[in-house]
């Protein structure tokens, strides 16, 4: 993962982890311009999963499997991250 965006980053982790039949990532950093937390540009995303680990959980569990499975970027390289995890239509 040497050299790939936090885009890339995000999307590899939320793929390996879940499976999602759908994944959608936008980079919506260009929202937050001079905010602190966005000095480093590129840390605020918006990602729509949707997986079958998510069926049968409630919508806080889901943020809190998507929180744990990139833990490590929120920390270090993401700055904010707006979650729509969804199970597939029954």
């Amino acid at each position: 993962m040497a050299g790939a965006t936090r885009e890339a980053r995000l999307r590899e982790r939320l793929a390996a982890r879940f499976a999602p039949l759908q994944l959608s990532i936008e980079d919506e950093s260009h929202l937050h311009a001079g905010h602190a937390g966005a000095a480093g540009g590129h840390s605020h995303f918006r990602v729509r999963i949707v997986a079958d680990a998510f069926r049968g959980i409630t919508p806080v569990a889901r943020h809190r499997l998507v929180y744990a499975a990139v833990d490590d970027l929120l920390r270090e390289e993401i700055h904010a991250l707006t979650i729509e995890a969804l199970p597939p239509p029954a």
